[in-house]
C-alpha cells in the first residue's frame, strides 16, 4: 500500500465517521451482540410450511443465515458464503461478470452459455431464477440466506439436483427504522489497481398503522479496478453498480398478508482479467491484454406474495417477473495481441407463479402445490479473429422459448411423538423450442434482432448448414422418501432418498457445425436430461442453551446421463460441446460445529469430503478420439476432495458499546475445471478478518480484510489453440503437450483472475 492510498483511505474513513456521528438519532432498536445473533434460533423457509421452522428441527442438510448472522460475518456477496459452508462453492464464471457458477456436493456447471441449466437453483424471494446470469453481484438488505445441500426437486423443481440457494430480501417493518452504510477498500500490495467504494441506505416503516408498511433501499458501488493490466499499465476490473429496491406490505385483514417488491439493477465495467498460463505463472496476478473488454447488465425484477390463513392452513401464492438485458466483450486469447476477442448480447424475460397450500390434518402435515414458469432467451455471440485465422467475424447464437408445469405434494406423518415419516412426489413437464444459428464466419446478423438464419447453407462456407430449429418436451416424476427420529426438540437423526432431474436442452454455442451435425445424426440436436438419485443420513444436535451445535451428514449420489460441456482447443480458439457423457457416483461426508465457549467467545468449524468418480463414460473426454480407461480415470470437474475451515468470533462490551473481532479460514483442494482435466483450479486457503466497534446509539465502524494470504485464484481455466495445435495463443510457458493437472498448457489458456488481498473500512449507522 502506498502512503497516498493509505492517506485517502483514512481520510475517507474519518469523513464517513464524522458524517455518521452528525446524523440525528431516531428510535434505536435494541440489538444483541454478534455472538447472540450467531447462537440464536434461525428459522428457515425451505420446507414451505405454514410456519417457519428452526433450522435444527428440519431433516435437511441446510446452513442458514439470519439477518443478524449475515451482519455478524459481514457478508457482502454470495461468494463469501462459500467460506462458511462445507462442500459448497458459490463462485462466478470468470468469462461473464455476475454469472453464477455454483456447485454443491460435486454437482455444478462451468459454463457461461445461457441455455445451460444449473444444478444449484437460486431462488430470490421465492422466485426461481431461470438463468445463472446476473446473480453474483454485491447484495444488501438481506433478510436471510439458506443453502440447502442435496436434491430439492420435490418442493423446488428441476435444476436443484445439487441443492438450492434461497435468498430472502428484507421485508417492510411495522416500526420505523433504517440503516446507512459506506465502505472503502482496495488492494494493499504494490503494483495493483484502485479503490472500491460503496454506499447503501435502507428505510422502512408504517404508512397506515397495522395495515400498510413500506421499505425503500438504494445501493451504489464504484470499483476502480483491482488489477494492473501490464499491456498499458491501466487499472483493470473497473465496475459500477446501482441497485434501487422498494417494497410494500399490505394486511387487509388479520388472516391476509401481501408483500410486493420491485428492484432495478444496473452494472457495467471492464471485461474479464484474463491470464494466459502459456505466458504467466499460475501463482502471480500478472496478465497483459490488448482489449480491456466490457460488460453491462440491466435487470428489472418484481415479486408478489399473498398469504391467506384458512383455518389451520395457509394458502400461499408467489408471482414473479424478471427482465434481464446484458452485453459483454472480452479478450479471450488473454494476450497482448489481437488473436481471439468475443462479444455477446443476451436478453431474458421470465414469468412464474407458484400456488401452494399447507395444513396439518392430525398427525399429517401436508403441502401441495402447482408451479408455472415461462421464459424467453435470445443470445448473440460474435467472435473476432485476425484474417490469418478467420477472414470474417463469426456470428451466431440461439433463441429459446421455455415452458414448465409442475405439481407437487409432500407430507410428514408423525408415527409417534419422536418418529416422523416423509413422502413426496413432483410431476414436471418441460418444453423447449429452440432456433440455433451456428457461430461461424457469415454475414452480419443478430439472433436478438431475429435476423440470423437457421435454414439453408452458409453463404460463406457452402459445405455447412446455417443452423437448425428443434422442439422437445421432457416429462418426469421426482419422488422422495424419508424418516426422522427426534430424541428431543434439539436432537435428531434422519435419512432420506430423493430423485431429481436437471433439464435437457440445447447448446447456444455451436462453433463446429459439421462435427456437431455428425453427432446430432445419432444423438439428436438436444442433450437429454440428467437424473440424480441421492441417499443421505444425517444427525443434528444442539444443547438447550444453544452453546453447542453439531450437524453431520453422509451422502451418496448416483448421476445418470451426466451433462458435460466439453472444452476443446480448436480453430475457433475454443470449442464447447454439450453432451450426455457419463454415469457417475459421488460419495461424501460433511459436518459443522459451533461452540460458544463463553458469552463473549464463539468457535466454528466445518469439514466436507467428496469422493467422485465415473462409473461409465460414453464420450471421448481426453480428445484422443477413443473412449477408454484414460477417460474413466479422470476427475469429475468442480469436485474438490476436501473443504474445511474454522473461525473464531470474540465480542466484548466497551462502555455502552462493544468491540467484535472475527477471524475465519477455509481450505479448498484443487479441482478439475474441464472434463479433460487439462484445465484446473489450484488449492486455496482463504483467510478473512474483521474488527468492529459499535457504540450505544447505532454507529458501527469496522475494518476488514479479505484473502489475507493473497491467494491467486481463477474463475476458470480453458485451453486455447488451433486445429494444428500451433501455440499461437500461448507463449514461453506453453509445453506443446496437454497433461491432466499440468502446470502449463499445451498452447495458451483463458484463465480469468479473482481478486487477491483486500483491506477496507466500513461505517454504518442504524436508526
Amino acid at each position: 500500500m502506498t502512503m497516498n492510498y493509505q492517506a485517502k483511505l483514512l481520510l475517507a474513513g474519518a469523513s464517513l465517521l464524522a458524517s455518521a456521528i452528525a446524523t440525528p438519532a431516531f428510535a434505536q432498536e435494541e440489538e444483541g451482540s454478534a455472538i447472540d445473533a450467531l447462537t440464536a434460533d434461525i428459522v428457515v423457509t425451505a420446507t414451505k410450511k405454514k410456519d417457519v421452522e428452526n433450522v435444527q428441527a428440519v431433516p435437511l442438510a441446510i446452513t442458514a443465515f439470519s439477518q443478524g448472522s449475515l451482519e455478524a460475518i459481514k457478508v457482502r456477496d454470495l461468494q463469501s458464503l462459500s467460506y462458511s459452508t462445507p462442500n459448497v462453492s458459490l463462485d462466478q464464471v470468470g468469462t461473464s461478470r455476475g454469472t453464477a457458477n455454483f456447485s454443491i456436493r460435486g454437482l455444478g456447471v462451468n459454463s457461461s452459455i445461457p441455455s445451460i441449466d444449473p444444478t444449484v437453483g437460486v431462488f430470490v424471494d421465492g422466485i426461481y431464477m431461470g438463468v445463472n446470469n446476473g446473480l453474483v453481484f454485491d447484495m444488501f438488505d438481506l433478510g436471510s440466506v439458506e443453502i440447502a445441500r442435496g436434491p430439492q426437486g420435490i418442493l423446488f423443481g428441476r435444476n436443484t439436483t445439487g441443492g438450492a440457494v434461497i435468498i430472502n430480501t428484507g421485508d417492510p417493518t411495522p416500526d420505523f427504522r433504517g440503516k446507512v452504510k459506506a465502505s472503502l477498500d482496495g488492494p494493499v500490495d504494490g503494483g495493483r489497481g484502485g479503490a472500491n467504494f460503496s454506499v447503501s441506505g435502507v428505510v422502512s416503516g408504517p404508512i397506515v398503522t397495522d395495515k400498510l408498511n413500506f421499505k425503500f433501499g438504494a445501493y451504489f458501488n464504484n470499483d476502480g479496478g483491482y488489477f494492473k493490466n501490464l499491456f498499458d499499465g491501466s487499472n483493470h476490473g473497473k465496475a459500477s453498480t446501482e441497485i434501487v429496491r422498494g417494497a410494500l406490505e399490505f394486511r387487509p385483514a388479520e388472516t391476509i398478508r401481501m408483500v410486493g417488491k420491485l428492484e432495478y439493477f444496473h452494472s457495467k465495467g471492464d471485461g474479464p482479467s484474463g491470464q494466459n498460463h502459456g505466458i504467466y505463472k499460475r501463482d502471480t496476478f500478472d496478465f497483459a491484454i490488448d482489449n480491456a473488454g466490457f460488460y453491462e447488465n440491466e435487470t428489472l425484477f418484481a415479486s408478489h406474495k399473498t398469504e391467506i390463513e384458512i383455518g389451520d392452513g395457509k394458502l400461499t401464492n408467489i408471482f414473479g417477473w424478471r427482465n434481464y438485458d446484458a452485453s459483454t466483450g472480452g479478450d479471450i486469447d488473454a494476450t497482448a495481441r489481437f488473436l481471439f476477442h468475443s462479444n455477446t448480447r443476451f436478453k431474458q424475460e421470465q414469468f412464474s407463479d407458484e400456488l401452494r397450500f399447507n395444513q396439518r390434518f392430525g398427525a399429517l402435515d401436508l403441502t401441495t402445490g402447482a408451479f408455472w414458469f415461462t421464459q424467453k432467451l435470445r443470445y448473440d455471440e460474435l467472435r473476432f479473429y485476425p484474417t490469418f485465422i478467420s477472414p470474417l467475424t463469426q456470428y451466431g447464437g440461439g433463441a429459446q422459448d421455455h415452458d414448465v408445469l409442475g405439481l407437487f405434494a409432500s407430507g410428514d406423518f408423525d408415527v409417534t411423538d419422536a418418529l416422523t415419516l416423509t413422502a413426496g412426489i413432483r410431476w414436471s413437464k418441460e418444453t423447449k423450442d429452440a432456433d440455433i444459428t451456428y457461430i461461424r464466419p457469415r454475414p452480419a446478423c443478430s439472433i436478438v434482432d431475429a435476423t440470423c438464419p437457421q435454414t439453408g447453407k452458409n453463404p460463406i462456407i457452402p459445405t455447412e448448414n446455417n443452423g437448425f430449429s428443434d422442439k422437445k418436451t421432457w416429462e418426469s416424476w421426482s419422488p422422495k422418501l424419508g424418516a426422522q427420529y427426534k430424541f428431543s426438540n434439539r436432537a435428531q437423526v434422519y435419512a432420506n432418498w430423493t430423485r431429481g432431474f436437471r433439464s435437457g436442452g440445447y447448446n447456444f454455442r455451436v462453433t463446429n457445425a459439421n462435427a456437431f451435425e455428425l453427432v446430432a445424426a445419432t444423438r439428436g440436436f438436444s442433450f437429454d436430461e440428467e437424473q440424480v438419485d441421492s441417499y443421505e443420513i444425517g444427525a443434528k444436535f444442539q444443547t438447550d442453551d444453544r452453546k453447542l451445535t453439531l450437524n453431520a451428514a453422509l451422502f451418496r449420489t448416483d448421476v445418470g446421463n451426466m451433462q458435460r460441456e466439453i472444452n476443446q482447443a480448436s480453430t475457433s480458439g475454443v470449442s464447447q460441446s454439450i453432451y450426455n457423457t457419463a454415469d457417475a457416483k459421488i460419495e461424501g461426508a460433511e459436518a459443522e460445529v459451533r461452540f460458544a465457549a463463553t458469552s463473549n467467545l464463539l468457535f466454528t468449524a466445518n469439514v466436507g469430503y467428496v469422493n467422485a468418480r465415473y462409473k461409465t463414460v460414453k464420450f471421448d473426454l481426453t480428445g484422443d478420439n477413443v473412449v477408454n480407461a484414460a477417460d474413466l480415470s479422470l476427475d469429475l470437474p468442480r469436485t474438490p476432495k476436501w473443504t474445511y475451515g474454522a473461525g473464531v468470533i470474540a465480542d466484548f462490551p466497551v462502555g455502552e458499546g462493544s468491540v467484535t473481532g472475527r477471524l475465519s479460514w477455509q481450505h479448498r483442494d484443487r479441482y478439475a475445471y474441464t472434463d479433460s482435466n487439462y484445465g484446473w483450479i489450484t488449492a486455496s486457503d482463504n483467510l478473512e478478518a474483521n474488527l468492529a466497534w459499535k457504540n450505544g446509539s447505532g454507529l458501527t465502524v469496522s475494518i476488514y480484510a479479505k484473502n489475507l494470504l493473497d491467494e491467486v485464484q481463477h474463475g476458470g481455466d480453458t485451453q486455447l489453440g488451433t486445429a494444428a495445435q500451433i501455440p499461437i495463443f500461448g507463449g514461453p510457458l506453453s509445453t506443446g503437450v496437454d497433461v491432466p493437472f499440468g502446470a502449463n498448457p499445451k498452447a495458451g489458456s483463458f484463465s480469468p483472475l479473482n481478486k487477491g488481498r483486500v483491506l477496507g473500512i466500513e461505517v454504518g449507522y442504524d436508526f
